[in-house]
């Protein structure tokens, strides 16, 4: 009989989340940032199940995306995550944490995949997206940098030996249960859903408000009054002044007391 979707996903969940736990946990240094991790990664893959349970490797589709989250910068932005949490007492570990987490968060996570998990180049390169040399390149940088830090660690198959028992090694992490992350991963996309169709409606009522309130022609700016200069004299005759009315009302009045005045004669 075939296990439902939610059977599925959560036999996936109880074997591969203890341990994907304790492999972010090393990878940032801090318990919650990697519990959360896991925890999201899990929540998109039921969101994506589908996919998921059609890949050759759920597991490894789950790791990818804890990863990624575990290694995101933005973590580090956050209050309380500055600075890797006090691991308890673990003399062979402990440095080669300090080292792991000096490095580069690309290149510690190719050598945990690689010298940790027991992947191959070219898996390791997939999974980080990262091409076959650029992903050879960190893991050369990665151990040399590691082995300066802790010289012990030139040993032949040390390195890897201590890495893989690191991954297993860690808090008990507080995970949630398989249902609950379900459950997270389901009500995150109805808020998406309802967030998503609220935008359309009120694009839609934006849109339309602008359409009715829109004018339907053109209409010509008014600019703002100034000062036009340059503009000729206007033509034709003067007004007359005060003084040069009174003149002419006394000239049209008064008689005449010169010579007579001469008038052409037809002969």
């Amino acid at each position: 009989m075939n296990a439902t979707p939610a059977e599925a996903f959560d036999l996936l969940y109880a074997e591969a989340a203890p341990a994907l736990a304790h492999q972010t946990y090393l990878l940032t240094g801090r318990r919650r940032p990697a519990e959360e991790s896991v925890e999201r990664a899990f929540q998109l893959a039921w969101e994506r199940w589908p996919e998921v349970a059609t890949d050759p490797d759920p597991a490894g589709w789950v790791r990818a995306a804890a990863y990624e989250y575990a290694v995101s910068p933005w973590y580090l932005l956050r209050r309380g995550y500055e600075q890797p949490d006090h691991p308890a007492t673990d003399p062979a570990g402990s440095p080669l944490r300090a080292a792991l987490l000096a490095l580069p968060p690309a290149h510690r996570r190719a050598l945990l995949l690689y010298d940790g998990l027991g992947l191959d180049l070219p898996e390791t390169a997939a999974e980080t997206e990262a091409s076959t040399p650029a992903t050879a390149g960190r893991l050369l940088h990665a151990r040399a940098a590691v082995v300066r830090q802790v010289p012990e660690l030139r040993t032949p198959g040390l390195l890897q030996e201590r890495l893989s028992a690191l991954t297993l090694n860690g808090p008990a992490p507080g995970l949630p249960t398989a249902r609950a992350v379900r459950t997270g991963s389901e009500r995150k996309a109805r808020f998406w859903t309802r967030l998503t169709i609220s935008c359309v409606v009120l694009l839609a009522a934006v849109t339309a408000f602008a359409l009715v309130t829109a004018p339907n022609h053109y209409a010509r700016p008014t600019g703002p009054p100034h000062r036009v200069e340059g503009v000729p004299p206007r033509g034709g005759p003067q007004q007359l002044t005060t003084a040069d009315k009174k003149l002419w009302k006394k000239l049209s009045t008064a008689r005449p007391n010169g010579p007579g005045r001469l008038v052409p004669r037809p002969e």
